[in-house]
């Protein structure tokens, strides 16, 4: 639970906020160029690895979702057609900027994301204290937000590791009760990702409360940091419309056969999941519904320890990735429910029989894992 007096906002300085995340985030990247590594040499050396795998491997930190916002980088959205839409334009536009127009956008797209990496591990341990954590735990945070097995796209020029610091950004204003600053980061936060505008939900319950002793004036302030995420990503679907002809079409996209499907209910795709697990005859929709076990376990731990918007906004995330025909890149979604990360930190931070020989496992199976998925990755099997 969060103490009464949680420390200090003030106190939570960000070159102690970045030197707690340094390590995990030098971790990280130390692995994936290994898995990148062992994933060309595999590609290289093996006959039978088909040229998928070869051109996946060659792609490496640019390779998937990172090669369309680099393309929309390059060419912008007319010219690629109405897939494209489905990729939310921040990620690309600071691609583009980062290459100042000159230079190709391809490395400044993957640069971008590893410095967002590193702003989003440093804001979720300010965090951490702010709700009270000690060092330890907020350390904890911040290595696992890293090392995550699915969050070897924070080192790929995706747009993930941009939403996680804005998203992350959002809660600490909003804890704060800066509502303006809230409102601003939720607008570029609507911009990032087609769940940008989830963050609206916190937003509302933090805004609700202690309504009463606020002033009139200050609701204007708290409905600002409601509207921003929702704004965001109006302003993004309202120029899809004009471009295109239908606002609709990032989220419709995606149920096109190849993509993720027809929305449905979460229940079925869920049942499906395991149903995947007990037949072995899917082994990646099997291993998606061990990870909605770990998911919902850490929800739960979410909403026993921390305020009641973390959980909400961690529900709400999950519930929207388990709303299609199949749960491809559901591990990769799940690490957008942040508030997660938090509560697995609370857990190792916990006084438990042999701690520390626990945290060292829990930290060489996260590590191993995040190795694996991006070697997979790398090689075209694992769908990031």
């Amino acid at each position: 639970m969060t103490p009464a007096h949680p420390p200090d906002p003030a106190r939570v300085r960000v070159p102690e906020a970045l030197v707690a995340a340094l390590g995990g985030w030098v971790t990280a990247r130390v692995l994936v160029a290994g898995a990148l590594a062992l994933a060309r040499f595999l590609a290289d050396r093996l006959d039978d690895v088909g040229e998928a795998a070869r051109t996946a491997a060659a792609a490496g930190l640019r390779g998937w979702d990172a090669a369309w916002y680099i393309d929309i980088a390059r060419r912008g959205y007319g010219a690629l057609g109405e897939e494209a839409v489905r990729f939310f334009p921040l990620q690309a536009g600071l691609a583009r900027a980062g290459g100042l127009g000159v230079l190709d956008p391809a490395w400044p797209s993957v640069v971008v994301a590893n410095l967002a990496a590193l702003a989003a591990a440093a804001g979720l341990w300010a965090l951490a204290r702010r709700e009270g954590l000690d060092r330890p735990a907020a350390g904890h945070a911040a290595w696992l937000l890293q090392l995550w097995p699915a969050g070897f796209v924070l080192v790929m020029g995706y747009a993930e590791a941009v939403s996680l610091a804005l998203s992350v950004g959002v809660f600490l204003a909003l804890r704060r009760r800066a509502w303006w600053v809230a409102g601003g980061l939720g607008v570029i936060a609507g911009l990032s990702r087609p769940t940008g505008f989830l963050l609206a939900v916190p937003a509302a319950i933090e805004a609700t409360r202690g309504r009463r002793a606020a002033r009139s004036t200050q609701w204007a302030a708290r409905a600002v940091a409601v509207a921003g995420p929702l704004v965001g990503t109006a302003g993004f679907l309202s120029w899809v419309g004009t471009r295109f002809g239908d606002p609709w079409l990032p989220y419709t996209v995606q149920t096109r056969p190849g993509f993720k499907g027809e929305f449905r209910d979460p229940f079925t795709t869920v049942a499906d999941a395991f149903g995947g697990l007990a037949s072995g005859d899917r082994v990646g929709t099997g291993l998606h519904a061990v990870w909605l076990l770990l998911t919902v376990a850490l929800l739960a731990v979410c909403a026993r320890r921390l305020p009641v918007s973390y959980p909400a906004y961690a529900a709400v995330v999950l519930t929207a990735a388990a709303v299609s025909e199949n749960l491809d890149s559901f591990e990769r979604y799940a690490l957008g429910a942040f508030p997660l990360v938090l509560a697995a930190a609370t857990l190792l931070a916990a006084p438990l029989p042999a701690a520390t020989q626990v945290r060292r496992g829990v930290y060489a199976l996260a590590g191993a894992a995040l190795s694996g998925y991006a070697v997979l990755a790398f090689l075209g099997v694992y769908v990031p």
